[in-house]
């Protein structure tokens, strides 16, 4: 019980629930009702001012107590942000994108080509037999930077498409977030078959014309996902079979020799270690899963 409730992730939710109310603190949030204009305007932060009251009835105008149980305020609360400009303020944009921040390991991992790349890794070293060798984070540091590698020409057509033109204040955030999903909708429907956008196209019901403009992204994304899954599986499985001949012949070896105790596993490491590195392993598997993306 105390290592599943360590006082470390309460402090930690504690202070990200501080920071998140000093920053609605400090936000130029207008909350307030409509009545009299020239009282809500000497009140101060009011925009978009009518002439409609709030109350229904006169404060103390009730006559009996079931008039008292009704509620007296009428339907105008209006809520403004930014001084009414119409643009989300400062302290608001913070919080998106700490949001964002939040979700970047899940876009990384279900939008690029790293779920192909960790899956193909962790088929190979399981294939070879060493355990941890070589360790989760080296694996993890290489899929990130073969995972930049391959998304390089899509990330630089988004900061050139939208990044860089929203900064300039050239395009709206709509039209950045429209634009930076472009190139990355041509990279997932390339990766793609056409099967699995065709059966989550008729899970939805929707009608599809065969162009990647007549796919949703809600449709996109799982598509790809399965596709990546499946590529990863095949991939994984022509990885092992070179491997599982080894095991054979060296379990058959053991079996003619009456050595049936010996656990086949640890004598065919070596021998597989040894192919692996004699065929060059690393540069074929890396060489060969990086070209299935061109």
């Amino acid at each position: 019980m105390k290592k599943y409730f360590s006082g470390k992730p309460i402090m930690f939710v504690i202070c990200l629930l501080c920071s998140v109310g000093m920053l609605f603190l400090n936000s130029p949030l207008a909350v307030s009702a409509t009545g009299n204009p020239d009282s809500l305007l000497g009140q101060g932060g009011r925009t978009g001012v009518t002439d409609t009251q709030t109350n229904i009835n006169e404060p103390g105008a009730s006559d009996n107590p079931d008039e008292l149980r009704e509620l007296n305020v009428a339907n105008n609360l209006t809520v403004t942000y930014n001084n009414g400009n119409g643009d989300i303020a400062g302290p608001i944009r913070i919080l998106i994108m700490l949001t964002m921040i939040a979700l970047a390991p899940m876009l990384l991992i279900m939008l690029t080509a790293f779920t192909r790349i960790i899956i193909v890794l962790h088929f190979t070293r399981t294939a070879l037999n060493t355990q941890t060798v070589p360790p989760n984070q080296v694996l993890m540091g290489l899929a990130l930077f073969l995972t930049f590698f391959i998304m390089h020409p899509v990330l630089t057509e988004i900061n050139e498409t939208a990044l860089q033109p929203f900064d300039r204040g050239e395009i709206s955030q709509e039209e950045a977030l429209e634009a930076g999903m472009e190139p990355l909708r041509e990279f997932m429907y390339g990766q793609t078959q056409v099967k699995d956008v065709r059966m989550f196209m008729e899970i939805a019901d929707q009608e599809w014309d065969g162009s990647l403009s007549g796919i949703p992204s809600a449709v996109l994304i799982p598509s790809f996902i399965v596709s990546e899954l499946r590529t990863a599986f095949i991939i994984g499985f022509l990885i092992y079979i070179p491997f599982i001949v080894i095991d054979m012949v060296v379990a058959s070896a053991l079996m003619s020799m009456g050595m049936m105790m010996l656990p086949p596993t640890t004598i065919s490491m070596p021998f597989k270690i040894l192919l692996f590195i004699l065929a060059d392993g690393w540069n074929l598997v890396i060489g060969s899963l990086i070209k299935t993306f061109y």
